[in-house]
């Protein structure tokens, strides 16, 4: 007995080991994505201001582009590593955090955002229009070609009607790329694809060895760490007083999640669409979306609103974890 007893425990810690191994693969490929996010970002930005597009331009395309960089790489790299399950939860999943997490604690640490601007204008109705085709398209645990095309077609509207609205300054003063700026989009953009690969491949190992479905670490964990931009460019305009900058900030991420990384993805391989997606993470972020849409009707969204978005995430996070235990 004491033979088996000791083999059982050093199965145990050999198994303990490894979730550490992948564990640390995890964090740190992590890191390196969000990194490597920031590097491409900056040197596209700094790139297109020396083409002359205006500044606008540049935010509605390649930083909004940018802060999703992290769910699109994981994305992609979980279709090359057949496991695409991982994209509908990275998609649902991040647009539930972006809501109710971020705009949550946006609110909590403000106070209070005031909306310079009507975001029904637009962005609302566009922002509600890609979560509602999100769940008329893969209700039927599908997503087809088609349905990718015409997602990618979507984005497309909203970038032309961006670049209709706000046209380039002619007398802007012009500005120079620097060489390290090429460099940091080369590099940038290799180590997104590095990072991307080696989080998959330890979320694929973590949930093999804790039984937990690969999607639920998807909807809460990847969904966590890839929406750390949003976090972080939100919790920093809020210091210096720009509440509003962190209300676009999220609207812009939720519908390039929505259309590009649910788009382009599906390019490469069949999308898997689990249960648990439709059953729990879908209906939760139509319910978030639409809750967003109400708390920021009258141009004011209150802490006691941002208290009640941060239940929803609890009540997501929990469970999440509940149907998977």
């Amino acid at each position: 007995m004491s033979s088996r007893n000791s083999k059982y425990c050093g199965f145990l810690r050999f198994m303990s080991v490894e979730v550490l191994m992948y564990l640390g693969l995890f964090v740190v490929s992590l890191i390196v994505l969000l990194k490597a996010s920031d590097w491409f970002v900056d040197s596209a930005e700094d790139i297109g201001l020396s083409l002359g597009i205006s500044p606008f331009i540049i935010g509605v395309t390649i930083v909004a582009f940018g802060t999703s960089l992290p769910e699109l790489a994981t994305s992609i790299a979980s279709v090359f590593a057949n496991d695409s399950k991982i994209v509908v939860g990275n998609v649902v999943g991040s647009n539930i955090t972006n809501i109710a997490l971020v705009l949550g604690l946006v609110a909590i640490v403000a106070k209070e955002i005031k909306l310079e601007y009507n975001i029904w204008h637009v962005d609302m109705p566009y922002l509600w229009g890609s979560a509602f085709l999100l769940w008329l398209s893969i209700r039927d645990a599908h997503f087809s070609l088609f349905e990718a095309i015409l997602f990618l077609f979507g984005i497309i509207i909203f970038l032309a009607y961006s670049f209709k609205s706000n046209a380039p300054d002619k007398d802007q003063e012009k500005h120079k790329a620097t060489t390290k700026s090429y460099v940091l989009l080369v590099v940038g953009g290799a180590l997104v694809w590095l990072g991307a690969t080696y989080t998959i491949e330890a979320i694929s190992q973590l949930s093999l060895r804790a039984g937990i479905s690969s999607e639920v670490i998807a909807l809460t964990a990847v969904a966590l760490g890839t929406s750390l931009p949003e976090i972080i460019v939100s919790l920093n305009a809020t210091k210096k007083g720009k509440t509003a900058i962190a209300v676009g900030n999220v609207l812009g991420s939720n519908i390039f999640n929505t259309y590009v990384v649910m788009g382009i993805p599906a390019l490469f391989g069949t999308l898997e669409i689990p249960p648990s997606i439709l059953e729990v993470g879908l209906p939760i972020m139509i319910v978030i979306s639409v809750m967003f849409g109400i708390v920021s009707n009258n141009k004011v969204i209150t802490r006691w609103e941002g208290l009640l978005l941060m239940m929803f995430y609890c009540f997501f996070v929990v469970e999440m974890f509940r149907g998977a235990l």
